[in-house]
């Protein structure tokens, strides 16, 4: 295992605290493939982290990348110069191209979740859109990335709660806590060559990217519940879902399911019913919601 050259590649938050506990339980990195924090708004990447303080902090040397897809001719170069046996993610949002995969003699260790087994859920921001669908479960896998979408052979995996109360942060916590966990268990067994993989059998399914105008909070068409998923599913560290109330934007951080019980019925969908000092009360479709997190914003979708 000491032989073996690792790189961590990552960019966010969630992978940060995943990279920071695997280096205290042992597992050492040769080097840190990151992304600038001067081209953070160029890849509208949400949930930005800098790894420099971290390779600093463990004395490891870091490469940032001259593009965020790795298809520059400088990083196909450092990865055929560094010939690196295995590649750990910090939390990447795009495919690795078949010229850096064959640099590697083990492979890259794709990290991808679903409400259901692989290969259902493959594709963009599977956690918020297991919130914003109100799915009560959410599976991490671990698998060899090929240059497909979330295709890799799995060797692992864990679930967790997607609880009432959950938001896309808390879920960030658990995917971390579990993620960490896999990790730690796989990655020796991954250098040993002690593992087994298990092909991804059935019809796949892809959720799409999501972009900050998809944000949008339609009072006509979602129910309550639907509004509080959907706020839960885009709060920070991402955009945030927004609306119009009394044809003012605003954007939504966080909100409750008020009441199913009280009824306006001469307000439309969408209306501010009560206003309690900051807090408003919207009237919905099935419910009351209250929002107690906002702003008020001056974008139109």
């Amino acid at each position: 295992m000491l032989d073996r050259k690792i790189a961590m590649i990552g960019c966010t938050d969630a992978g940060w605290y995943t990279i920071k506990a695997l280096l205290k339980s042992g597992i050492c990195f040769n080097y840190f493939i990151c992304i600038s924090h001067n081209d953070v708004a160029r890849y509208k990447i949400s949930g930005y982290k800098d790894f420099t303080d971290l390779a600093h902090e463990y004395g490891i040397p870091i490469y940032y990348v001259k593009s965020y897809s790795l298809k520059n001719e400088e990083d196909i170069l450092f990865f055929n110069e560094h010939q690196f046996d295995l590649v750990v993610q910090g939390g990447w949002q795009r495919l690795f191209p078949d010229e850096v995969l064959k640099t590697l003699s083990i492979g890259a260790i794709g990290i991808h979740g679903s409400s259901d087994y692989l290969p259902k859920g493959r594709g963009r921001s599977p956690l918020n859109w297991s919130l914003i669908e109100g799915k009560s479960r959410f599976i991490m896998h671990l698998f060899l990335i090929k240059p497909g979408i979330d295709d890799g052979d799995v060797f692992d995996c864990e679930m967790f709660d997607i609880n009432l109360l959950d938001t896309i942060k808390t879920l960030y916590y658990k995917n971390s806590i579990v993620t960490t966990r896999m990790l730690i268990r796989s990655i020796p067994k991954l250098l040993n060559g002690d593992v087994s993989f298990m092909p991804q059998t059935g019809i796949p399914s892809y959720y799409s990217k999501r972009e900050p105008e998809d944000g949008l909070i339609n009072w006509e068409e979602m129910d309550v519940y639907h509004i509080y998923n959907f706020v839960r599913a885009q709060t920070k560290p991402y955009p945030g879902a927004f609306g119009y109330i009394e044809d003012k934007c605003y954007k939504i951080w966080e909100c409750k399911i008020f009441d199913t019980r009280i009824t306006y019925p001469d307000n439309k969908y969408g209306d501010c019913v009560e206003k309690f000092d900051h807090d408003l009360i919207i009237n919905c479709r099935g419910g009351l919601l209250l929002i107690y997190e906002y702003e008020l914003v001056s974008y139109m979708s």
